[in-house]
């Protein structure tokens, strides 16, 4: 008799265990799935499994989407390397050039609008020539300044 109270008792710890770790509430979900099933699976064992795991790890067809879309990134990180390599090697020849040109110049302004590529964007914005910025510089500080009266 004493071994019966023994074993319940040993029983009763499983149990709240079970029930502290969330496992039986988990168990109990998964059966009211199965049984609210309106075509029962053929494998109840592998429906448990399936529904008893992770729910969040994907299935295969979603891992080889996953796989696709990484490989297409792959390649276009390529391509944006090979192309940002071939921009700078372009940009290195244009370097000097103007280096050159800017010799030639007064104090290292360019005379005319030039072409400059704005770091980040690849975007092509055109740098005023000297003389407009002057002419902007004057009129702003003759607008400024007050008129004689």
């Amino acid at each position: 008799m004493t071994s019966y109270r023994n074993l319940d008792s040993k029983r009763e710890e499983f149990r709240k265990y079970l029930e502290k770790a969330g496992a039986l509430d988990a168990l109990s979900k998964v059966l009211v799935m199965l049984y609210d099933e309106p075509e029962k699976p053929a494998d109840p064992l592998d429906y448990i499994i399936k529904h008893l795991g992770d729910s969040s790890k994907p299935d295969e067809a979603e891992l080889n989407m996953i796989k696709a879309e990484l490989e297409e990134c792959h390649l276009k990180i390529q391509t944006l390397e090979d192309e940002n390599k071939l921009l700078k090697e372009r940009l290195a020849q244009i370097e000097p050039q103007e280096g050159a040109a800017m010799e030639e110049g007064e104090a290292g302004e360019p005379s005319t609008a030039a072409e400059a590529v704005t770091e980040g964007e690849g975007e092509v914005t055109q740098k005023p020539a000297a003389e407009e910025v002057e002419s902007a510089t004057n009129a702003s500080a003759a607008g400024s300044q007050p008129s004689p009266q």
